[in-house]
């Protein structure tokens, strides 16, 4: 091979090396980095024939409950929050979805959001107990999230604890779910008395944000090696204590979310979603996004739908 021959195919191969260099790193930017948030409707179909006519016209007083996924931190403003789009459809509302709503069906409905962002659990049995007054007069629905921000607090940068118990293990952690099991069942049985006339709670479980790999550094935060375990345990406590009243119902956040996290572009992964390969959380990592928040309250209807004796049974 002459010469010139050689320096042609070592130009060749280097240009092959750089161009596969650099499409394994924009391939790496995509399925690692790239967290695109979509357009559009997210989360399930909501079924327009329940809402098609009331379902009653006694009072009803709608309820907030717990921390900043209910206050609606994240959402681009106050009326995409999945609380208030769960009561009435903002100005902006998506046509699939007009007339989808709580007013539609409940025309004498009141409410009030008593959710605080960055709360934690023992903060939500303060305000059931000093804030929320009885309520005589009406029928309640609460729509409720809880025990998130136990988890996540204070995100590794001090020790864990009770009701903030980032990088805790397992051991240290068992009392403390021990303890918001016994706080949850609390919550439950005085909310309940705030509504003498009869109420039914919506609970959501807790999604995670790392799409169930449980990776802490893929959300930019330090590794937590029994993480994964103890947000199974505390998705656990929320559903065997909601068994245990026949008026209280969990959301599945925890399974609308997955796929749509840290991972949410990754096709290998076994909760890809492939209709939506799109990011719902808001840039804080533990709150929803807009389109996160339309899937919440998306979630949250058919709850209620599939669950409420408000609902005239179909004949």
């Amino acid at each position: 091979m002459s010469r010139t021959n050689r320096r042609r195919t070592r130009i060749f191969v280097l240009l092959g090396i750089a161009v596969f260099a650099i499409a394994g790193a924009l391939g790496y930017i995509e399925f690692v980095f790239s967290r695109p948030i979509g357009e559009g409707p997210a989360g399930p179909e909501v079924d327009r024939a329940a809402f098609q006519s009331t379902w009653s016209d006694q009072p009803i007083h709608v309820i907030g409950l717990g921390d900043s996924v209910t206050a609606g931190l994240g959402a681009k403003n106050k009326s995409h929050s999945y609380f208030n789009r769960v009561l009435e459809n903002p100005s902006d509302e998506q046509v699939a979805m007009e007339g989808i709503c709580l007013k539609s069906v409940l025309p004498n409905l009141t409410h009030h959001n008593y959710a605080i962002s960055g709360s934690e659990s023992e903060t939500h049995l303060e305000v059931i107990r000093d804030t929320i007054p009885v309520n005589d007069n009406a029928f309640g629905i609460v729509l409720m999230t809880s025990g998130g921000n136990d988890l996540i607090h204070s995100y590794g940068r001090s020790a864990p604890r009770e009701c903030g118990m980032y990088g805790a293990t397992l051991e240290q952690a068992e009392p403390w779910i021990a303890n918001f099991e016994v706080r949850l069942r609390i919550m439950l049985i005085e909310l309940q008395r705030k509504f003498p006339l009869g109420c039914e709670i919506y609970l959501g479980d807790i999604y995670d944000p790392t799409d169930g790999v449980g990776d802490a550094p893929s959300i930019f935060l330090p590794d937590w090696p029994d993480g994964l375990t103890i947000h199974a345990r505390y998705n656990r406590t929320i559903r065997s204590v909601a068994d245990e009243f026949e008026n209280v119902f969990v959301v599945p956040l925890y399974d609308t979310f997955l796929g749509h996290g840290s991972h949410c572009r990754q096709f290998w992964r076994a909760n890809y979603d492939r209709d939506d390969p799109h990011y719902w959380f808001y840039d804080n990592i533990e709150d929803p996004n807009d389109r996160g928040y339309d899937a919440i309250r998306r979630v949250f209807l058919n709850t209620i739908v599939s669950q409420s004796d408000l609902r005239p049974i179909p004949l």
